[in-house]
Parts: structure tokens; C-alpha cells; sequence
């Protein structure tokens, strides 16, 4: 089999030496940059006016009916 398939030998083996390297303490670390958030601004203004919409849609409860004893 491996030798009608050469080229998946190769992969499973580059695929191996990633995953076993990757777990050594010198192994190379990519750093997570944070983005800043561009939409945070206009994610807040629709956001409050989402709420406010909910607000004054929401329905009023029921006024409570006296009970008669």
C-alpha cells in the first residue's frame, strides 16, 4: 500500500512530526494578536436601542383583580 501511495506516506508522516514536536516545551509559539474591535462603538448604539425598543414593546402585566374573601 505504501508503496502505491507515496505521496500519503509522506503527508501521514509531515502530519506525525507536527503533532509530536508540537508538544515539546521549545516548540514554536505563534502569537494571538488582538484585534481592536471596529464595530464596538456602533455594536453598543444598536444594542441600547434594541433595548429601548424592548422595552416599550414589552406588555404591561395585567392589573391584579381584587378577590373577593
Amino acid at each position: 500500500m505504501t508503496m502505491e501511495h507515496p505521496t500519503g506516506y509522506l503527508t501521514a508522516l509531515d502530519a506525525m512530526n507536527r503533532h509530536v514536536n508540537s508538544a515539546r516545551p521549545n516548540a514554536p509559539v505563534q502569537v494571538e494578536r488582538v484585534r481592536p474591535a471596529l464595530l464596538a462603538p456602533t455594536r453598543r448604539a444598536t444594542a441600547s436601542a434594541l433595548r429601548r425598543l424592548a422595552d416599550r414593546i414589552q406588555p404591561r402585566p395585567l392589573p391584579t383583580q381584587p378577590r373577593c374573601s
